[in-house]
């Protein structure tokens, strides 16, 4: 019977999303081009770097390296092998998926237990500073000063998640009680061993590498991009067929209950969707920035729908589940706001407060470096994404070739 009702609502629910697109098709054409345009200009250049080196450090044992001196951390506090320290840096350099991507190398590499690795993606898909400076705080906001707050409460919170989420699946990780007395000292030397044994397990030559690294890293941001536009249009769709309008008045109501603007219904809904669209809307509310903050930050800790999708397309290929995920961005949500509540004033209030008396000094440094570094990024970025694309087309036609 549930087999049933799920193909009903499968069935249903993409003959509305076709009879929509019939309906709206000047509308959907332009959602769809603002969602391309945002995986073409800034997602594809600013995660291929990291997806290209995240596949070439695990290749090369680096990752096994980081892995043996980081154990001392990682396992005690987020209860996963030191390999995740890896996951964990690179999701908070580069943003989500990232966390997601590495994860699932490890997990293929038999690096991590299936636990292990559900515990590691719950706390290591996280906003990059690029778009909590640069987009946020810089692009909506106007408010460079804004970004300290948003950024401290969203990887501390992020942090909380991770510890929370060592106690889950305790008991069926019976393993990694094993492993850990296996590996009771750590050393350079043990981390170096580590390292050049996982190389020399690899057997594949330098090129072919290479070659592997940036057609994987392609097709990852191939997906990505997909999903991006997909809900881009599923969004839109939502709001022209008045289907947010009601959900967002439900809010509303909800939200007034409890004193606070009916108007940020609307923008909290798109942005359970999608980020950028939520933020952007909750930015241009006529209310106070302390609520506005709060509603970002929670926003920034459950990732919206479409990042969720993607990780949960990338994880679909291993035997991590989705759900911890899922509930590890609540969890981040809320720490992120309650942190955001408790950090405002020493964080913003004060620290403004601060700059306004502290003597200025001239320095050849442009003011909004995050905003020059997205210009630049979305200058490059068509180039960059044309001339991987390519490169991986001709290496996946070569091999075909071979």
């Amino acid at each position: 019977m549930t087999q049933i009702l799920k193909t009903i609502l499968y069935s249903m629910t993409t003959i509305f999303i076709a009879i929509s697109l019939i309906r709206f098709p000047d509308q959907s054409l332009e959602a769809s081009i603002r969602g391309l345009n945002l995986w073409w200009e800034v997602v594809f250049p600013s995660l291929l770097p990291f997806f290209i080196i995240a596949e070439l450090l695990i290749s090369f044992g680096v990752v096994q390296f980081i892995g043996v001196l980081f154990e001392p951390v990682m396992r005690p506090l987020f209860n996963v092998p030191g390999t995740g320290s890896f996951g964990w840096f690179m999701g908070m350099a580069s943003g989500y998926p990232t966390g997601a991507k590495i994860a699932t190398r490890l997990r293929e590499e038999q690096q991590l237990t299936r636990i292990e690795a559900e515990r590691l993606v719950a706390f290591t898909n996280a906003s990059s500073p690029l778009f909590i400076f640069a987009a946020i705080s810089v692009g909506f906001f106007q408010n460079a000063s804004l970004g300290i707050l948003l950024a401290v409460c969203h990887y501390l919170g992020n942090t909380f998640v991770g510890i929370c989420m060592r106690f889950y699946g305790k008991r069926k990780d019976r393993s990694q009680q094993e492993r850990i007395d296996e590996t009771p000292n750590y050393s350079i030397r043990k981390a170096f061993s580590a390292m050049h044994r996982t190389r020399l397990e690899d057997k594949r030559p330098l090129g072919e590498v290479l070659g592997d690294a940036v057609v994987h890293s392609v097709k990852a941001l191939v997906m990505v991009g997909g999903f991006i536009v997909l809900f881009s249009v599923l969004t839109k769709l939502l709001f022209l067929t008045g289907i947010s309008a009601l959900i967002g008045q439900f809010l509303g109501d909800l939200l007034t209950f409890f004193s606070i603007s009916s108007d940020f219904g609307l923008p909290i809904l798109s942005g359970l969707f999608e980020i950028t669209i939520g933020v952007q809307s909750i930015s241009v509310v006529q209310d106070t920035l302390f609520l506005q903050a709060v509603f970002v930050s929670f926003i920034l800790g459950f990732n919206g729908f479409s990042v969720q999708a993607q990780v949960a397309s990338i994880l679909a290929k291993t035997d991590i589940r989705f759900a911890p995920y899922f509930f590890a961005r609540i969890l981040h949500g809320l720490f992120a706001s309650i942190l955001t509540i408790l950090l405002y004033k020493p964080l913003y209030i004060d620290r403004k407060v601060f700059d306004m008396h502290v003597v200025p000094v001239h320095l050849d440094v442009p003011e909004n470096t995050w905003s020059v570094i997205l210009e630049k990024l979305v200058a490059i970025g068509p180039l960059v994404t044309i001339v991987f694309i390519g490169f991986s087309l001709f290496l996946l036609y070569n091999r075909r070739q071979n």
